[in-house]
């Protein structure tokens, strides 16, 4: 793992023996990584350019909601890893808490520091090569379990962000841009054509390409959908090899109509 660049930001309360060791472990292996105290200040502090936050579950994390709230709200918009260390229990809890679809990775006590700082590694290792692919493309559904296959498919090529409802995606998008939106068409609460709507009528959304993800293929179905003037539409039956290629072929015709324009 030399030459590996990175950045690991280790929040825990006080000096462990552990922290200090798995800091050594990760610098050795060429990923600056920092301790910090659970305070938002010092995590404000210190937050610049992290690959992955890892938080030591203890007490003082349940007294501390505002923190709980800033560590998701980061790590959301910011699609930064969020890892959790703690006791079978403790990780039933943060589940409950923070929400086990923020949590990339749990790590149970009493844990290996060489095979925690080896998952580290390849968290970071995984965050460098998604920089370097060059689309963007955020998935908005309901359905958990589709959500992360597409999620798996879609990301040996590009870059990926799951959101589990509308308002999430909205959320998202207020603070980040995408090459692509994938948007469930019809999720409860609020719907894909009302966030279609809410993204058309915002400056920083309203060019932003859509294609709805259906369930339904009969002709009025797809006629509702094609009404609201999406770049199209994907049966959510698809199989893997017709995503990746209707995908890539939407990019590739969107870069071919770039080069057009600039004749």
């Amino acid at each position: 793992m030399a030459g590996l660049t990175g950045k690991v930001l280790l929040i825990n309360h006080g000096a462990m023996l552990m922290t200090n060791t798995l800091v050594a472990t990760l610098k050795k292996a060429g990923i600056d990584t920092v301790h910090v105290e659970p305070r938002i200040e010092a995590i404000q502090f210190e937050k610049e350019g992290a690959d992955a936050v890892v938080l030591f579950v203890g007490d003082y994390v349940y007294g501390s909601s505002d923190l709980l709230s800033y560590l998701k709200d980061f790590c959301f918009n910011t699609d930064t890893p969020l890892c959790v260390v703690g006791y079978e229990k403790e990780l039933a809890e943060m589940e409950e808490l923070i929400s086990r679809s923020l949590i990339a990775c749990e790590f149970k006590r009493p844990i290996d520091v060489k095979n925690l700082s080896a998952e580290l590694q390849t968290i970071v290792r995984k965050e460098n090569l998604n920089r370097k692919k060059q689309h963007h493309i955020l998935l908005v559904d309901d359905d958990i379990t589709f959500l992360q296959m597409m999620q798996e498919w879609l990301g040996s090529r590009y870059q990926v962000t799951a959101a589990r409802s509308g308002m999430q995606a909205i959320s998202y998008i207020a603070g980040h841009t995408s090459d692509l939106i994938l948007l469930d068409y019809d999720m409860p609460v609020t719907s894909g054509p009302q966030i279609l709507e809410m993204l058309r009528s915002e400056p920083n959304s309203a060019k932003i390409p859509v294609i709805f993800l259906t369930g339904k293929n009969d002709r009025e179905s797809v006629m509702n959908v094609m009404r609201l003037k999406p770049e199209g539409y994907l049966l959510k039956s698809i199989s893997k090899n017709e995503l990746l290629e209707a995908v890539a072929h939407f990019f590739d015709t969107r870069k071919w109509d770039s080069l057009l324009s600039e004749f």
